[in-house]
């Protein structure tokens, strides 16, 4: 019998369990989704084991018919939640998105024990990360606070309740805002700001860490963070590669051989493995803006693949239609969780077609102030592929104007679901297992010429909207 390897990406919005053979084929999948609450302005949360029974529900389900030689994750980064003794939760998880510590994000970002934080941690001070997050809960849930055994993030949670370790992958680790990226272990400054004992936080471990369910006698490979493991599952490791992803966020990543901090604060460094880092920048608004867009503001039935034919009829630059989509306040480049969103340049006779597509090309425009920052020499830029992942690479029109936009070359990886073939990529790594997957691409776009000049010009115009309305 053919041996299949099971790969799961713990989402914001659903957990995918991604069934594949030795050289990357898909075999079966599965999804299941749950809800994000926001019970006060500003917050972000899920329950906690919504997200544990949606895994187990993936896992019972697709090992149904086969047993797996491995199952191994990849997560959403920057969740953070409370437990007790017995590993209950005794809080909701906050999610990357929880911008709740907005006011102290504020504060410690202007000072220079900010700054000190971020040269050592790479992350930016801002309310997306458990670092922040920690920091309010101590000031306004004291009692909760000091009631707490262990502060873990979601996957955390999900992994001792399969295997009773308390345990984290370097990559997520990396994304707290808590881990040192030069040393790869807790910063003890942080812990003291933070009044924690590292012995409240899980062990780091390499995302080759493997260990034996209790309850079952599946092999479980802890994996990585989803930015780290679309990195590996597209082929975006490679020189003159840079990963793409857009689901609920969005996220531009380049891999690099040792740490990166970036003089202004505009970027994130992860850890992978070894000498594996990632430079990176993730955004609030990647495709939840389409989906506000059609649920509130549109407020219509109409699929997704509907919508996108009509942004197909309208000229690229909307009819010089703008669109900023701080909707969600923005971290990469801006950080700055008090953002908003702005539509510029209305006219009279833009359509609900032209919403449509400056929706598409202002998230697209958003990723490409990352890109510029990331990959500063134009020629250089020339040089790289991009390697694209995650729903929106389904859209042909949205690839290309990813290729007309970043004027690069834009590539879909056969396996699309990149996130959970790199965890199953670094789970062959844990076990010993060669294959003999060699990044196949299913489908390349090229930029129009046509439209350079035009996303030229919209994009300088976007760049200067933020900075002139921010303080109004």
């Amino acid at each position: 019998m053919e041996k299949v390897y099971l790969g799961i990406d713990i989402g914001t919005t659903a957990t995918k369990a991604v069934c594949f053979d030795t050289n990357g084929n898909v075999l079966q999948q599965i999804t299941k989704e749950y809800p994000m609450y926001h019970p006060k302005e500003n917050w972000s949360t899920q329950k906690p084991d919504e997200i544990l029974d949606s895994v187990q529900a993936c896992i019972e389900e697709i090992t149904k018919n086969s047993k797996p030689e491995f199952i191994s994750f990849s997560a959403a980064m920057q969740s953070i939640l409370l437990i007790n003794e017995e590993g209950c939760p005794i809080s909701d998880a906050l999610l990357w998105a929880d911008n709740r510590a907005i006011a102290i994000a504020s504060t410690l970002k202007k000072s220079e024990l900010g700054t000190a934080f971020y040269q050592k941690t790479g992350i930016p001070i801002h309310p997306f990360s458990p670092m922040t997050k920690l920091a309010w809960i101590k000031e306004n849930e004291t009692k909760l606070f000091n009631n707490t055994f262990k502060f873990i993030s979601l996957k955390e949670y999900i992994w001792h309740q399969l295997t009773g370790e308390y345990v984290i992958d370097s990559s997520m680790a990396s994304g707290t805002g808590i881990m040192n990226i030069h040393t790869l272990q807790w910063e003890e400054t942080v812990l003291n700001y933070l009044d924690i004992k590292e012995d409240q936080l899980s062990k780091i471990v390499t995302p080759t860490h493997q260990c034996k369910g209790i309850k079952d006698d599946f092999l479980y490979i802890i994996g990585g963070g989803d930015g780290a493991m679309a990195n590996l599952g597209t082929g975006a490791m490679k020189k003159n590669r840079l990963a793409l992803s857009i689901g609920t966020s969005g996220a531009v990543r380049i891999p690099i051989d040792q740490p990166y901090i970036d003089l202004e604060m505009r970027t994130q460094c992860y850890h992978l493995m070894d000498n594996q880092y990632l430079k990176l920048g993730a955004v609030n608004n990647g495709a939840i803006i389409l989906q506000w867009l059609k649920e509130a503001l549109l407020q219509t039935n109409e699929s997704y693949e509907a919508l996108l034919e009509q942004a197909a009829t309208i000229p690229a630059g909307s009819d010089g239609l703008l669109f900023v989509p701080y909707l969600l306040g923005e971290r990469a480049p801006i950080w700055d969780a008090a953002a908003q969103g702005t539509l510029l340049g209305i006219k009279i006779t833009h359509s609900k077609a032209h919403f449509i597509r400056a929706t598409l090309e202002g998230t697209l425009f958003g990723l490409f102030s990352v890109v510029e920052i990331l990959l500063p020499d134009l020629e250089k830029r020339k040089e790289t592929t991009v390697m694209a992942s995650g729903g929106f690479g389904k859209s042909e029109l949205w690839l290309q104007m990813v290729s007309d936009i970043f004027q690069m070359k834009v590539v879909i990886p056969e396996t699309i679901e990149g996130a959970a073939w790199g965890a199953v990529l670094i789970g062959f790594k844990a076990v010993g297992t060669s294959n003999s997957f060699n990044n196949k691409t299913e489908a390349a776009f090229y930029p129009n010429p046509n439209h350079k000049v035009i996303y030229t010009k919209a994009f300088e115009k976007f760049k200067k909207v933020y900075p002139l309305l921010k303080d109004i």
